[in-house]
């Protein structure tokens, strides 16, 4: 037997190399999907295709339970989806070395599945490890049936480059495999909690009045007289808080709220509580009354419905006062009553054990849940106060506000990417780093894993520099947005990039402050190229205005501020879309490349 044992080393590429060409295409080939097996077995046929042969595997490897899995096998075999034990197979000798193995003859391996029909036309073998986080996670092997054919060190380095790529999809594939069963968690408990605060809401107001129809019932009964009126109001209550259950569990709003606006439907809920207690109630309404989202009107009436429901519940009350005030950035709600209140830091310690805890924390829960706040006040005898206040943007506008600009780092030393994650995280909290990597290649999956609104690299990337990686991330979206790392503007690579579609530079020594406005702009689509820049990029003499309409000055005016086409159709008062030929149309009588280069033209003619 003759096996061999790589030292799995890894040597530069160059960058004109087809293979590395093929390296690029697969990560742009394979950018967003995440089904592992076609993954797998685009990277194996990949390799095969490359190394000249047509039969190899690709296999998982679990060993905490010594076994591995056969997830991909083209050529030969046909055992994918089969389960072996790791002392077995090529699989087993790569574990065993703990590194790329190779063979003069497959009959050579120990332990091989591939049965005897397929088994003697296979004759050299290459197997290497599948490592993430320093653990092998699985093997990737591949056959030779040519019988003078010996799989070389160079061979090795190339299926170890696939090898990456297999364990970034195999990663990538657990990774979004826990992310969706954390969602589908997270949405299963965000739905239990809404169905069991709706639940509570709604059955509990239904019974207290089927209860208290009950007692009136039972009083006629007493006097002699006929509970006919009672009891059929005892069953419209229950028929009522049976149909509010329904809509809960099956998400729909109150019923009250349909085709009602919310002081309509509060003014019913007061009308409730009237017709069920001898309680006095007061309804104010100040401010001007707006049309509400239907969240935003749900959730301010369930606040409402719940308080007014531990007001005739609980309460004793002689008296409630309920107020809806329109102001001119949120709506508030306010419950007060004159009944004899409670203690709340006391219930605060076992209202998880309580069905009024219950009540108490859907209160607590409803209004977060739209950006606003919510605030209870009681005194043993005393009464209550509940205010709830939401603001009435609660749509898509205030989340995206809230969210943070996500953003890559590709540099080559790990100790600069370090210190600018620490950097942005200090000076900008609306940044969020969510990907650092070393090259281009990683750069490739990066963005189409994480999609980052912007992405920060270096210009003088070692083999494929910044120009190169702005053009493959634009090829993959026009609209990528990349701010490169510079030395000095006088680089001709900066111009390469600018005209490639780079949004910024900024030089190496930048101040933390300055670097995170840059970032933000450029995730908000503005530009920021240094004027000294844009200078660099331009010919004086292409910069003619003479064939521009007066609109057309009018736009490029406002293009050359850096603003975007929203931006400059609400100041025009015209449509996106005009302004987007109006842009059109000037670039081809500028000459300008891009808008970038556009505003540098009139930097260059001192307009």
């Amino acid at each position: 037997m003759h096996m061999t044992v790589t030292s799995g080393r890894s040597s530069a590429t160059d960058e004109g190399d087809p293979r590395l060409r093929s390296l690029a295409a697969l990560a742009t080939d394979l950018a967003g999907q995440f089904a592992l097996a076609p993954l797998l077995e685009r990277i194996l046929q990949h390799t095969l295709t490359l190394l000249q042969c047509a039969s190899g595997s690709i296999c998982t490897v679990d060993e905490l339970a010594g076994t591995y899995r056969k997830e991909v096998d083209i050529g030969v075999g046909c055992l994918s989806g089969r389960t072996f034990p790791l002392d077995e197979g090529v699989t087993g000798e790569v574990v065993r070395a703990r590194r790329p193995v190779l063979f003069d003859e497959y009959a050579d391996v120990r332990g091989g599945h591939i049965g005897a029909e397929d088994r003697s036309r296979l004759h050299g073998v290459v197997g290497v490890p599948i490592r993430w986080d320093g653990s092998i996670i699985g093997t990737c092997v591949v056959f030779s049936e040519e019988p003078a054919r010996r799989f070389t060190d160079e061979d090795v380095m190339l299926v170890e480059l696939f090898a990456t790529h297999a364990a970034i999809a195999m990663a990538n594939a657990r990774m979004y495999a826990r992310a969706a069963e954390k969602e589908s968690d997270a949405a299963i408990l965000a739905e239990r909690e809404r169905v069991a605060r709706d639940l509570h809401d709604t059955v509990g107001r239904g019974l207290a009045t089927v209860l208290l129809q009950l007692d009136a019932a039972e009083r006629e009964i007493r006097r002699a007289h006929e509970p006919i009126d009672a009891l059929a109001a005892a069953r419209a209550a229950a028929r009522a808080a049976l149909t509010e259950a329904q809509r809960a569990v099956l998400g729909f709003g109150p019923s009250l709220l349909d085709g009602r606006s919310l002081h309509e439907a509060v003014a019913l809920e007061l009308a409730w509580v009237q017709s069920t207690s001898t309680i006095d109630t007061r309804f104010v309404v100040s401010g001007e009354p707006e049309a509400l989202a239907p969240e935003t009107a749900r959730q301010l009436f369930r606040i409402v419905q719940e308080a007014l429901t531990n007001v005739v519940k609980h309460s004793r009350a002689r008296s409630v006062r309920v107020g809806l005030v329109y102001g001119r950035s949120e709506v508030a709600a306010m419950v007060e009553d004159d009944g004899i209140g409670f203690d709340v830091p006391k219930l605060s310690s076992v209202r998880t054990r309580t069905a009024r805890g219950l009540g108490l924390q859907g209160l607590a829960a409803r209004a977060p849940l739209l950006g606003g706040t919510l605030s209870l006040e009681s005194t043993p005898g005393w009464g209550t106060r509940i205010s709830a206040a939401v603001p009435y943007a609660t749509s898509a506008e205030p989340a995206i506000a809230r969210s943070r600009w996500r953003v890559l780092i590709v540099h080559e030393r790990a100790v600069v990417r370090a210190g600018l994650v620490r950097m942005l995280g200090q000076v900008e909290p609306d940044i969020q780093v969510v990907g650092e990597v070393s090259n281009a290649i990683e750069a490739v999956e990066a963005f189409r894993l994480v999609a980052p609104h912007v992405v920060l690299g270096n210009l003088a990337l070692p083999r494929i520099d910044g120009p190169q990686l702005t053009s493959y991330l634009r090829a993959i979206d026009p609209n990528a947005a990349v701010v490169l790392l510079i030395d000095s503007f006088a680089d001709e690579r900066v111009r390469a990039a600018s005209q490639i579609g780079a949004v910024g530079f900024v030089p190496n020594d930048v101040e933390p402050d300055p670097l995170a406005r840059a970032l933000v702009a450029a995730a908000r689509g503005d530009a920021l190229i240094p004027a000294e820049t844009l200078r660099s990029f331009t010919s004086p003499d292409r910069a003619t205005t003479d064939s521009l309409t007066p609109r057309e000055r009018e736009v490029r005016a406002f293009v050359e501020r850096g603003l975007p086409d929203k931006r400059i159709a609400t100041e025009l008062r015209i449509s996106v879309k005009t302004v987007e030929k109006h842009v059109g149309s000037i670039l081809r009588k500028t000459g300008a490349r891009n808008r970038t280069m556009l505003a540098g033209l009139a930097t260059n003619s001192g307009r």
